[in-house]
């Protein structure tokens, strides 16, 4: 059994690895330092979820939430250290302590919009903390590393789908920025250093745990409480959905080839293949709510692409990845998941 470092392990898609990555008998040391991008409470509650504890959480306030969330979640398989990735010495203090087998990269500032309104802050933590990372590495000598991309860094690409092979040097919104910043860091590290490297690009992540402020279950709640939903253009933007244990056994595939094979870098997508358009989307819902969907018509947001629609031929031929759950399956579970009242205390 391997020791994994994941950072934001707290998260979403983190949350859901750990829980993956445990249930294989790993051990998991999860590095996430609760920001404020969305309620940590949601955070402790997806670290509750991952390790299978009832949600007997009584909160007061962070700092001590958090300490007592560590001594009640903390042992030999599994460890949650309450660091910042921008903090160099904080992140040195486990890989000095820790035997590392291969790194995870998740954590990061998520969203396009939010990037046009703290771009340095952005800078600070997906750049500059994905360095962090990359410089301990080299250090302490950890050679296998997996890092979150984003299908973003395709920008308005007009060559459908999107294929790893095409043109990404011109992103239209500073997240994109970061993310393809994070590629070209991790192929510098791999040819330098040796560090062997996956990137996975992902491609609009959705199920159980999701964050608040994405789209499906933002949508999921607005359409519950007959508030009206931001609805952005005319509706034809498409995206590729894909659900949450797709990406799981994406990211467990790209370990077993790391692990199998020396000299790597590679860029991988991870989708489901298949499109959406915003109308359809909010139809979906809406149907499996059994709720009547309230418009509020907005023009397109800067930053926003047309569509997102990931080849997945490279991935399905190295890594052997299969999405099985088609996008009504994947819905129906999240809103099972919402409507149990798991997104809420």
């Amino acid at each position: 059994m391997a020791n994994y470092l994941i950072t934001g392990g707290a998260g979403f898609i983190g949350s859901h690895l750990c829980e993956a990555l445990l249930k294989e008998g790993h051990h998991i040391i999860n590095v996430d330092s609760f920001t404020d991008y969305y309620s940590y409470q949601s955070k402790v509650k997806n670290v509750l979820e991952s390790l299978g504890m009832a949600k007997d959480f009584t909160f007061t306030n962070k700092a001590d939430d958090l300490q007592q969330l560590q001594i009640k979640v903390n042992r030999e398989q599994y460890r949650l250290e309450l660091v910042d990735i921008r903090s160099m010495e904080g992140l040195e203090s486990i890989f000095q302590a820790s035997k590392i087998d291969a790194v995870i990269h998740l954590a990061a500032s998520p969203g396009v919009r939010a990037s046009m309104e703290n771009p340095l802050g952005f800078e600070e933590v997906n750049v500059k903390g994905t360095l962090h990372i990359l410089e301990l590495m080299k250090k302490y000598e950890v050679k296998k590393w997996i890092c979150a991309s984003s299908s973003s860094v395709y920008g308005n690409n007009t060559k459908l789908p999107f294929a790893e092979t095409d043109e990404v040097n011109s992103p239209i919104s500073l997240y994109a920025m970061t993310k393809k910043s994070c590629e070209l860091m991790g192929y510098a590290y791999h040819h330098l250093y040796g560090i062997d490297t996956i990137m996975l690009r992902f491609f609009t992540v959705f199920g159980e745990r999701q964050r608040p402020d994405l789209a499906i279950h933002k949508f999921t709640a607005l359409i519950d409480q007959g508030v009206a939903i931001p609805f952005y253009g005319d509706g034809s933007t498409q995206r590729d959905y894909t659900y949450i244990k797709d990406i799981i056994n994406g990211i467990s595939g790209s370990l077993q080839y790391i692990q199998q094979h020396q000299d790597v870098y590679q860029i991988l997508n991870l989708g489901s293949n298949q499109t959406y358009s915003l109308t359809s989307l909010v139809d979906h819902i809406s149907r499996e709510l059994g709720k009547k969907p309230i418009l509020h018509k907005l023009p397109m947001q800067p930053g926003d692409v047309d569509k997102t629609y990931a080849d997945i031929s490279k991935a399905q031929s190295l890594i052997h990845y299969n999405p099985l759950t088609t996008f009504d399956e994947g819905l129906h579970a999240f809103i099972a998941w919402y409507e149990g009242g798991r997104d809420e205390w």
